[in-house]
């Protein structure tokens, strides 16, 4: 439906034909810019799910191996082989940018390289089965902190892929439409003022034609 508030001129008609071009160019690429949002999400969730799976497996390793540990130990000496830790872990978060859509990157170091640094206790008092569950939950983390990075990542493109279909819409449904109709309302006019334009100029012809004719009558009869 067009704007009431619309003025019907060649100059306005030639904006909104201008105006037109480049909304349905950003519509295109906005499209293209969900679609490929949509892959990368899609492509994120298979890694997600893949990555789950992976670490609610490693859990369920590792808190079989505790279970089995605590069977064999007392409380108290399981609380003592975790007092003094060896190793420690830092966290380094960075970003990169997917689509206009700031991802995180986790990045997790170690204080030391030695992989027995896991291990915060010697091995005389505790059982095999503690040693298994504490590895099991080393062997995760990477895929834990990888698996948090995707899951961030994916609300992010979720949430992207929400604005920008929200922003096709707007336009594929409202701004071109009105725009199309401003434009048509605006030739429609054009024309009719011209058609009426044309009448007039007729007219004013039929009558100097017909002043003429009785000017030289007069003249003839004079």
């Amino acid at each position: 439906m067009a704007s009431k508030a619309i003025t019907p001129t060649r100059m306005e008609l030639t904006r909104l034909k201008r105006k037109l071009v480049t909304t349905r160019r950003g519509h295109k690429l906005l499209k293209d810019k969900r679609d490929e949002l949509m892959r990368q999400f899609m492509e994120m969730v298979r890694q997600n799910m893949e990555l789950r799976k992976k670490v609610e497996e490693g859990i369920a390793r590792a808190n079989k191996n505790f279970v089995l540990a605590k069977s064999t130990m007392s409380d108290e000496a399981v609380k003592v082989a975790f007092m003094a830790a060896k190793q420690e872990v830092s966290l380094e978060v960075s970003d990169k940018n997917v689509m206009s859509v700031e991802i995180p990157v986790f990045d997790t170091k170690m204080k030391t390289n030695d992989e027995n640094d896991i291990y915060s206790y010697g091995f005389a008092f505790t059982s095999s089965d503690l040693d298994d569950a504490v590895k099991s939950l080393s062997d995760i983390l990477p895929d834990m902190m990888k698996l948090a990075e995707i899951e961030k990542g994916c609300q992010l493109m979720a949430a992207e892929i929400e604005k920008t279909r929200r922003r096709v819409n707007a336009l594929e449904h409202v701004l071109i439409p009105e725009t199309e109709a401003n434009i048509k309302y605006i030739s429609s006019k054009l024309d009719e003022n011209e058609r009426s334009t044309q009448i007039r100029l007729m007219k004013v012809k039929d009558m100097l034609l017909e002043a003429a004719h009785h000017y030289k009558e007069r003249e003839a009869n004079g």
